[in-house]
Parts: structure tokens; sequence; C-alpha cells
């Protein structure tokens, strides 16, 4: 009997194994990781400032960092950080700062390691799916890093479809 159950348990399970699927994500390569980062840069070189930009995957890892020769040692921090609050939410950082600030149902997530309430990231998408983040540092405030940022995905947006 138990030998009998012990094959039926095996033969469940290797079945269970086989229907599984494989998964199809789709992620930002590090070309496109490059235009987009090399052109937030410009766009804030533009305006007179010189920052950091980070690009993270879908699963939150560094992918780019372009630092410009001026910048503070914490600016590649912050513009990973943002970027991966981008990603992580789905939202702009900014929002994220927004959503959070003070006492709110969401106020706790400001404690997740590695997330940030500062403004300059977004997420990167192909529709609705978030293939990575963007995040910038260094310009005189959060929302000329998100004007940046804005720039740097516009220029490449045809090819986010």
């Amino acid at each position: 009997m138990v030998r009998l159950l012990s094959t039926l348990i095996m033969a469940a399970l290797a079945g269970a194994a086989v229907s599984g699927q494989v998964l199809m994500e789709r992620n930002i390569s590090l070309q496109l990781a490059r235009a987009i980062g090399e052109a937030s840069m410009a766009a804030c070189k533009s305006d007179g400032y010189e920052v950091t930009v980070a690009v993270v995957d879908r699963s939150g890892d560094l992918k780019l960092l372009l630092r410009a020769d001026t910048s503070n040692p914490h600016n590649a921090d912050l513009a990973r950080r943002k970027a991966y609050t981008a990603r992580t939410f789905g939202v702009s950082s900014l929002d994220f700062a927004k959503r959070t600030n003070g006492a709110t149902e969401f106020s706790g997530q400001r404690d997740l390691v590695e997330v940030i309430g500062l403004g300059g990231g977004l997420p990167i998408t192909v529709g609705t799916e978030r293939i990575g983040g963007l995040g910038l540092s260094g310009a005189p405030s959060q929302e000329a890093d998100e004007k940046c940022a804005r720039a740097g995905l516009a220029a490449v947006a045809g090819q986010l479809k």
C-alpha cells in the first residue's frame, strides 16, 4: 500500500512538472539602456546639469550607470535607487514619494530596502509590462531630474512598443 501511494505521489509530481510553462518575459537590452541613458544625460546637459543616470532591468538589477565627470559620489546610489523604486512600483519615484509621504496606508513601503522617496525615477514599459527603470540624480531639483528622465524615454519611445 505504501509503495502504491508513493508511486502515485511521484506520478502526480512528475505530471505537475511537465505541465509547467516556460515564462517569456521582455527585458531591457544594454543597447536600449545606453540609448535612454545618453538621451537623458544630453537633456540635462542642455539645461546645464551634470547628472548621473542609472538603468535597472526588469528584476531591478543595475544594467547601466553613466556618471558625468563632475557628478557627486552619492548621485550613483541615488540614481540607482530611484530607478529601482520606479521599476518596483510602476510609477515615477516622485509619485511614489507623494503617495507614501506622511501617515498613509502606503508609508511603510518607504522602509523597503533600496526604495527611495525622491523624484527622478521613471518605469520603463512596453505597453503595461515593466521592463526596467530609469533614475537620474544631480540636477538642482527632483522635478528637473524627472524632466530629463522623461526626455530620455521620449527619445526611444518608438522602440518601446
